[in-house]
């Protein structure tokens, strides 16, 4: 997730993207996402196991800025908010 600007990258799990993604926007929970605005959608992946979708979490998070965009980019180029497609 990022904010309106595009200056932040959020990187996180759920088990219910929507309702997470929901939460964001909505400023309901307090913390990083609340205090920089992190409310666009802009890329996700599906796991079917909650083991794989943390090992995966963990390598992105690990990553350099410019991998994030670049995984970003390679899905969605205009940064669009794709919480309306869910």
């Amino acid at each position: 997730m990022t904010n309106k600007a595009n200056t932040v990258i959020y990187v996180g799990i759920t088990n219910n993207l929507k309702k997470r993604a929901h939460q964001h926007k909505n400023k309901l929970m307090n913390g990083f996402t609340k205090k920089y605005n992190v409310n666009k959608l802009i890329y996700y992946e599906i796991y079917d196991n909650a083991y794989n979708a943390i090992s995966r979490e963990k390598q992105i998070k690990s990553g350099s800025r410019q991998k994030k965009i670049n995984l970003i980019n390679k899905i969605n180029k205009e940064w669009k908010d794709l919480y309306y497609e869910l």
